[in-house]
């Protein structure tokens, strides 16, 4: 038997940006309902160590984060619903949307917070070795890798800017390409082959990441050459995957406007094309993608929201009147 709900802010996603709001709408009264999708808490459910979140001394857990900011959303209000969005309707308020089991859930307001998911290449040792010395995210995790070897891969302006960042941390930097140029723009070329810190390994293709230690850690690379097929090794401590990032917008393709697959926002807010549905977080963030950028956005997004909402309720009201 399928259900309906109606809310005044419906929330897709339940990483930062999803709580973030949820916490805002709570405490204006929206009473705000979270679907939380297929990973509730977003990609910090599968983060280890956080060291940059801020209001923390010490390195804190990411799935702990998650649950910490949940429990205050639901604290001051909101309601978590565990569901997976299958349909959209975006063309009247209020915005109709249908769950995997059936159930519609109608809403004054929907913020968009489905974020973003890092590409992977899919070799032996990468998912063991995932936060043991293998990430996706040399901003987020660069710091820990201060004085040691590392490589990043990739050829793309994500890889040559990870490679670039990764140097104040380290300086033994490799870049490792499968072709024999680079995609990047060049500028960032220019930069990346300048400087002494970084050097290039080029057609050569990851073949495994290679673990050891105890516990067990990130060691090593196998590669090949893209041309010859020789098999090389590479020794090292850390290992930054950027081939880029995939944003969760299939659902709104050909509804709203995208850019690189991400939802366009209007610069400095949150609001997209359609009036009454905004963003937040990495599902339109394509340069950040920080979760303390995600959860700025998620307030953000609240706030336009109830003040789209106070609007269009006291238009009403004028018009009745």
């Amino acid at each position: 038997m399928t259900t309906s709900r109606h809310t005044r802010m419906l929330i897709l996603g339940s990483g930062p940006a999803g709580l973030s709001a949820a916490i805002y709408g709570a405490r204006a009264g929206m009473k705000p309902l979270v679907v939380q999708g297929m990973q509730p808490g977003g990609q910090l459910t599968i983060t280890t160590d956080v060291e940059n979140y801020p209001g923390f001394r010490d390195v804190i857990q990411g799935p702990w984060l998650m649950q910490e900011m949940q429990a205050q959303a639901e604290h001051v209000g909101a309601e978590m619903v565990w569901d997976q969005i299958v349909d959209v309707d975006l063309s009247r308020r209020p915005f109709r949307l249908t769950g995997d089991g059936g159930s519609v859930y109608t809403a004054d307001t929907l913020i968009i917070s489905t974020g973003a998911q890092a590409q992977w290449l899919h070799v032996e040792g990468e998912e063991a070795l995932s936060g043991k010395g293998v990430s996706a995210c040399a901003t987020c995790d660069g710091f820990f890798y201060r004085g040691k070897k590392v490589v990043v891969i990739g050829g793309g302006n994500t890889a040559v800017e990870e490679a670039l960042y990764l140097t104040n941390h380290s300086t033994d930097v490799t870049l490792i390409h499968r072709r024999d140029s680079l995609r990047a723009e060049k500028i960032l070329q220019e930069r990346l082959f300048a400087h002494p810190h970084i050097k290039v390994l080029w057609n050569k293709r990851v073949e495994r990441f290679v673990g050891g230690g105890n516990p067990e850690g990130l060691v090593g690379v196998d590669l090949v050459d893209t041309v010859t097929g020789e098999a090389s090794y590479v020794g090292i401590d850390g290992a930054f995957v950027a081939i880029g990032h995939k944003p969760s917008t299939e659902l709104f393709a050909g509804k709203l406007p995208l850019d690189n697959g991400y939802l366009v926002v209007e610069k400095g807010g949150s609001k997209t094309a359609i009036p009454g549905v905004f963003a937040a977080g990495d599902v339109a963030d394509q340069v950040y993608r920080q979760a303390v950028t995600a959860a700025g956005m998620g307030c953000m997004a609240a706030l336009d929201a109830e003040r789209f909402l106070a609007e269009a309720e006291f238009e009403a009201a004028q018009a009745a009147e």
